[in-house]
């Protein structure tokens, strides 16, 4: 069989690949973007072609024009590899939050791994359970990404006929994350806990998610999932079965439930909230007694899929902005030339573009024109800003609407919790100057990846924490809310 090179700059890799191979199966893991799932709508495959052919059809010439892309240019998802190439990619580097809290435990005899398989990144850890400490740590770009960004795209690709491709392809890369731990601790596994959302549970689960593609977006098939090494084509021994914690509801899941162990809101005597600001935005408010949650359409544009310079936290994205003497000035990652922006600087153009005055609270540009220049190339558009006002919009309607649901003032919530992607790097009085959370500054906490905190402390347990948990949480529709509509449109606002 014909083979070709593809080297990659600047990263000095070299691979060797089959004839006519697709670039989308080789390049996403190292940290190119398929938001859209491969169809030429979103850009964000982009690469320049330094040497070396890759042949474009008429339609993919038309993709290119439409990013205003010279003919160096090419779309990966639309592309094959007919020969040895060398390729620049724009994206790599990925900040990927691996979570060293502390937190409380029972020492045990043995190791255990917990993973946090999210919809973009998965992050694992080796614990010595005798001190909880962190023995090795392992994160990457969650391989399914070629198959989209987001849950409803990985939905998609299952009901399309990829299912045994988009399980094998997740559970063989956390095989592969946990053998590279053992090499540099060669040592006996006794438990693996993994916590993710539902959809995730389902797909590494090899379950059916076409429940959760049409209404009502039920299934009952949410509970723990069990396995044995074997079955996942792992080639190490586990002494216990590897647990996957169950979801609490449609589009609530496992990874909320950790979440709400690590901050302990389920044994609070005061309201407490918890957001993650993830690629499934999800929001709980509850204490000791009662606990209700929500998932909102937020991650995409927190996470720069449907903004037009968007970027994750990479190299070269814009990751702070600042008004200093009425001038922007923009903090890049890497130190060099700005390409994008990252969720958190977009949260901060938006309330410094509003102080300055040259956006209105509708979130228009008052100059009336298309973009506003922010720092080097990277400009906002109007329709970025609207993207914002609807992501913000769903995270402020789903704060009220749940403390509605539980009889209580957004004023009555003692702390709020941030969890995320990119939670760790928000300024928190930007985000409140943009509406997306009614408090005040000093009741909003940065909480870390408390996904992986809550499942290394599930390493630490039996099922009885997270039974109680489970017992005393509603998970609750936003859009069945009588008011959600009218609630989510006067929360656009700026």
């Amino acid at each position: 069989m014909i083979k070709h090179s593809i080297r990659l700059h600047p990263l000095g890799k070299e691979l060797l690949v089959n004839d006519q191979t697709p670039l989308i199966d080789v390049l996403h893991e190292f940290g190119i973007e398929f938001p859209c799932g491969g169809k030429g709508t979103c850009g964000k495959c982009k690469v320049r072609l330094l040497a070396g052919e890759v042949e474009t059809t008429v339609t993919h010439q038309q993709k290119l024009g439409k990013f205003g892309l010279s003919p160096d240019w090419r779309l990966a998802c639309f592309s094959q590899c007919t020969s040895d190439i060398t390729l620049e990619i724009e994206q790599f580097n990925h900040l990927i939050l691996a979570d060293e809290s502390e937190f409380g435990f029972q020492p045990q005899q043995g190791y255990g791994i917990a993973i946090d398989l999210g919809t973009t990144t998965v992050v694992a850890q080796l614990i010595d359970l005798s001190s909880a400490k962190v023995l090795a740590v392992e994160t990457m770009l969650n391989p399914q990404v070629k198959f989209g960004a987001n849950l409803i795209s990985r939905i998609q690709a299952c009901l399309d006929g990829n299912s045994p491709e988009i399980t094998r392809i997740i559970r063989s890369a956390t095989g592969t994350m946990i053998e590279l731990m053992l090499k540099k601790h060669p040592v006996e596994i006794h438990k693996v806990i993994l916590v993710g959302n539902s959809i995730m549970q389902l797909i590494f689960s090899n379950c059916d998610v076409s429940p959760l593609s049409m209404y009502p977006f039920k299934t009952d098939n949410l509970g723990m999932k069990t396995f044995d090494p074997e079955e996942l084509g792992w080639s190490f021994q586990v002494k216990d079965k590897v647990k996957f914690y169950p979801s609490i509801g449609s589009f609530v899941g496992s990874d909320i439930l950790a979440g709400i162990a690590a901050t302990g809101i389920h044994q609070k005597e005061n309201y407490t909230a918890l957001i993650d600001l993830g690629t499934n935005g999800e929001i709980v408010i509850g204490n000791k007694n009662q606990i209700v949650c929500a998932s909102t359409a937020a991650g995409p544009a927190f996470e720069g899929a449907s903004i037009s310079m968007g970027m994750r936290a990479v190299s070269g994205a814009i990751s702070s902005l600042n008004l200093v003497e009425e001038k922007i000035e923009a903090i890049v990652i890497g130190n060099t030339a700005p390409k994008g922006i990252c969720g958190s600087a977009l949260i901060d153009a938006v309330a410094i573009l509003y102080k300055m005055e040259l956006i209105g609270m509708f979130g228009e540009i008052n100059s009336g024109e298309s973009q506003i220049h922010l720092s080097g190339k990277v400009s906002l558009t109007q329709k970025d800003i609207n993207e914002f006002q609807l992501a913000k919009a769903a995270i402020a309607a789903g704060l009220t609407i749940l403390a509605k649901n539980l009889s209580v003032e957004l004023s009555e919530i003692e702390t709020i919790y941030i969890a995320g992607g990119f939670g760790n790097y928000i300024n928190i009085g930007n985000v409140i100057a943009t509406g997306m959370i009614e408090s005040q500054e000093e009741r909003i906490h940065k909480m870390g990846n408390t996904a992986l905190i809550g499942a290394k402390m599930f390493l630490f347990s039996d099922s009885t924490i997270t039974n109680a948990i489970l017992a005393k949480t509603r998970h609750i529709n936003l859009e069945g809310h009588p008011n959600f509509q009218d609630i989510y449109v006067d929360k656009m606002l700026l």
